[in-house]
């Protein structure tokens, strides 16, 4: 979201629109931007300052931290207020305002996901094969598949001992 600042009026100006989803720049498949970033913002003046205020969404692919499903999550924010200070340099340029709202919906991804809080609540349980405090005792359970990395230990293992 570029501002103009010789184009921006005493009284403030609205702004309403949507920065593509690619903006978000993340890596990893635990969070993926599922829509672009809407907003419908007043932006004001107010000597060397910039004031944002409005209302920010946007809709993220997550995976759930229990039952490992992907699920739609979309983060409202109706009422921000964000102040970006204008340097000397940019006193009569462009203000680029999209990291400053891209850093308020980053700040609202849930560090623990899951599917019970998405917008289609989903039924957020783990396989109870894997607890193995609710299975009889004598079952067996299949360990992990082994990566194709070797042991951090290997190198130790294969050393002599001088005893």
């Amino acid at each position: 979201m570029k501002i103009e600042l010789v184009n921006l009026p005493e009284e403030g100006q609205d702004f309403t629109g949507e920065i593509p989803a690619e903006f978000y720049e993340l890596k990893g498949d635990d969070a993926k931007a599922a829509s672009g970033l809407q907003y419908d913002v007043r932006v004001q003046r107010f000597d060397g300052e910039l004031l944002i205020t409005g209302a920010i969404q946007t809709t993220f692919e997550l995976t759930c931290m229990r039952s490992l499903h992907k699920y739609l999550q979309t983060i409202t924010l109706p009422s921000i207020a964000i102040s970006i200070e204008i340097s000397e340099s940019g006193e009569d340029g462009i203000i680029d305002a999209s990291d400053e709202l891209r850093e308020e919906i980053l700040l609202e991804l849930p560090t623990n996901p899951r599917c019970e809080n998405g917008d289609d609540p989903g039924t957020c349980e783990i396989d109870p094969k894997y607890l193995a405090v609710d299975n009889p005792t004598g079952v067996e359970l299949d360990n992990a598949p082994a990566g194709d990395e070797p042991s951090p230990w290997a190198a130790l293992d294969s050393l002599e001992s001088n005893d």
